[in-house]
């Protein structure tokens, strides 16, 4: 199948997108039509961490360019073109939330994952914006099934972001008809759908962890005062009347210290 315009210059390429006849390799005979379909297989990575919170996962938002049910494919930079007669059988945004859903789901890592809606109450939450779903020539004899997303990790109670990052997937096709290309696709869900599984069990593990972690438990203060030193301990501050120790005051009964230290100072320091 060949490539026909879908972004051009002018009134009459977009005349000739309407009749849907033009071609950039010329021949504008109309061809037979055929919807493609990936299907994307992925097996779970060992070296996933296994959590115990909940996922959703939100539909990728996405540029009508791009969520198109066309095979969008681009010849050279700045310019977008279809092939003719070919489309897909779901949109972009769907069959990238659907591999990402899927193999976080069969991976058993994580004990609920579901879209956003399903009435999973989530602890966290994925934000997905599709950028780019075309085949891209780049320069190169063959295009590559290219697909660029942004995920964004949050915590679903504070809305905070946790961790963003950019996947980037070119998986380079076998030959330039439509169906190479749309097996490359199927390549391509499989990387992104490992990458984004991976990074998000990973960056939500490590979140988690050091959100359940203790506060660790400040150094003790070292304050010396005149000539007379107080020790605090939880029970209270205690006066010692030696020339060589510090005052150490647990944070919360230092103020107290420091007024019984004030109120006594002259006394001590005559005695001393």
């Amino acid at each position: 199948m060949k490539p026909t315009i879908l972004l051009a210059r002018g009134a009459a390429v977009a005349a000739a997108l309407a009749l849907g006849a033009c071609s950039i390799l010329g021949g504008g005979e109309r061809e037979r039509g055929a919807i493609f379909a990936p299907a994307p297989r992925i097996q779970a990575d060992a070296s996933w961490p296994r959590v115990d919170w909940q996922l959703s996962v939100s539909p990728p938002s996405a540029a009508r360019t791009v969520d198109t049910f066309r095979v969008v494919v681009r010849p050279v930079p700045g310019e977008l073109q279809v092939y003719g007669g070919a489309s897909w059988a779901r949109s972009p945004s769907d069959m990238v939330e659907d591999v990402i859903l899927r193999t976080l789901e069969d991976s058993g890592h994580v004990p609920g994952v579901a879209r956003r809606g399903a009435g999973v109450a989530p602890d966290y939450r994925l934000l997905l914006d599709l950028r780019r779903f075309e085949a891209d020539y780049a320069g190169r004899a063959v295009p590559s099934a290219t697909i660029e997303l942004h995920a964004k990790l949050l915590r679903a109670r504070e809305q905070g972001i946790v961790a963003a990052r950019t996947f980037t997937i070119a998986e380079p096709s076998t030959a330039t008809d439509v169906a190479s290309v749309a097996d490359a696709y199927t390549r391509a869900l499989e990387t992104l759908g490992r990458e984004v599984a991976g990074w998000t069990l990973t960056t939500g593990d490590a979140h988690a962890r050091a959100a359940a972690s203790p506060t660790p438990t400040p150094p003790p203060l070292l304050t010396p005062v005149g000539a007379t030193v107080f020790f605090q301990t939880e029970a209270g501050c205690q006066g010692l009347p030696s020339l060589s120790m510090a005052l150490i005051c647990p944070r919360k009964a230092r103020m107290q210290a420091t007024r019984a230290t004030l109120a006594h100072l002259p006394r001590l320091l005559r005695a001393s």
